[in-house]
């Protein structure tokens, strides 16, 4: 397996909330070739290991498939493209860039996210962040007519970032879109490939989410389906090392994946958490750990599953999520999918019960 074609892959994949076709389309391309997988009407996508035997305990890896975007609201008569966002977006990161649209055929357009330019604003409008409803997306059209008819827009077109991945191997750095969850979607598929057909005391379903933007609500679903005994939560967390003093940093690229102990929305088991941690610690994984006030993840909806299901996540910084770009470790997205990979090999019925 190329980690890093597949890493780009699914960085490259257009996919905003509700829309992740694509995403899934690059996820079987990626999964084991021997292994069962299924879809919902949600656009989850589940990847049952075929060394899975049933009667043992199940865990599921989790992560989210979808990235932010916006959808098309309506088209103003100048044939710009009224939107509402996907996703939790400061308002300050939308314009200004480039994003696709996908028309009515199925084809993706190019826009520019916009708001007014300089030249026309009053000396207020130029101190003040815009409105969204000041932005629009500009495909090039000049009326609605247009817009329909010569572009294929309709109400409710999807529209992503429009950013091609790259990595700079002598610094190790990824650059790219959708970090947020993309590394958690490779990361599944990697700990899958490491594992391969060894024999293991669980049995391991991957699970990629859709919609998490949107309140997490793809893994409401999954972790119902599953039906797992316990979890591990992949994320592309928001790295604090060029937005925090160092003293407080908790999430740094090149140090490892962060474990989140609380966010708010699920404090982490704590005896999974810190036999996680001493894992780590044993194996010389480097690792980080975070205490979050903000934030969530899909391991909100999955702890509170069944009767309560004991989860940990391992996040992958990444700098400047929630925009249009990411940047992130190549050297971090390993040191997770060894993590994960090895508490699967050590995990059992008793070591789960004592969590």
């Amino acid at each position: 397996m190329n980690e890093l074609q597949m890493i780009a892959d699914f960085s490259n994949a257009f996919g905003p909330s509700g829309f992740e076709d694509d995403v899934l389309a690059v996820a079987r391309r990626y999964a084991p070739q021997d292994a069962r997988i299924e879809e919902d009407s949600l656009r989850n996508l589940y990847i049952y290991r075929k060394a899975n035997t049933g009667g043992k305990p199940i865990i599921q890896l989790d992560a989210h498939s979808d990235e932010l975007g916006f959808m098309v609201q309506a088209i103003r008569p100048n044939g710009t493209l009224k939107f509402l966002p996907l996703g939790s977006w400061v308002n300050s990161n939308i314009p200004a860039h480039k994003v696709r649209v996908r028309a009515r055929d199925g084809s993706l357009i190019s826009g520019i996210t916009t708001a007014k330019p300089p030249h026309f604003m009053t000396d207020a409008e130029k101190n003040r962040m815009p409105a969204l409803e000041e932005m629009a997306i500009d495909v090039g059209a000049s009326s609605p007519e247009e817009a329909r008819e010569a572009y294929g827009i309709r109400i409710a077109a999807p529209a992503a970032p429009d950013v091609t991945f790259e990595y700079d191997e002598k610094h190790d750095i990824m650059i790219g879109k959708a970090f947020d969850n993309r590394l958690g979607c490779a990361a599944i598929q990697a700990t899958l490939a490491a594992l391969n057909d060894e024999a293991l005391a669980v049995d391991v379903v991957g699970a990629m989410a859709s919609q998490e933007e949107m309140n997490c609500r793809g893994a409401v679903v999954t972790a119902r389906r599953v039906k797992p005994q316990i979890a591990i939560v992949f994320e592309g967390s928001p790295a604090d090392d060029t937005g925090v003093e160092p003293w407080l940093s908790q999430t740094a690229l090149r140090k490892g994946p962060m474990l989140r102990h609380i966010d708010s929305r699920m404090i982490t088991n704590p005896r999974f958490q810190r036999w996680a941690l001493d894992l780590a610690e044993e194996l010389g994984i480097p690792a980080q750990e975070a205490v979050r006030s903000g934030g969530a993840t899909n391991g909100a909806p999955i702890h509170l599953s069944g009767l309560g299901i004991p989860c940990i996540v391992i996040g992958m910084p990444v700098r400047y999520i929630h925009s249009h770009y990411g940047i992130a470790s190549l050297s971090d997205f390993r040191s997770g999918v060894r993590l994960a990979t090895e508490i699967i090999r050590r995990m059992n019925e008793d070591i789960i019960r004592s969590f």
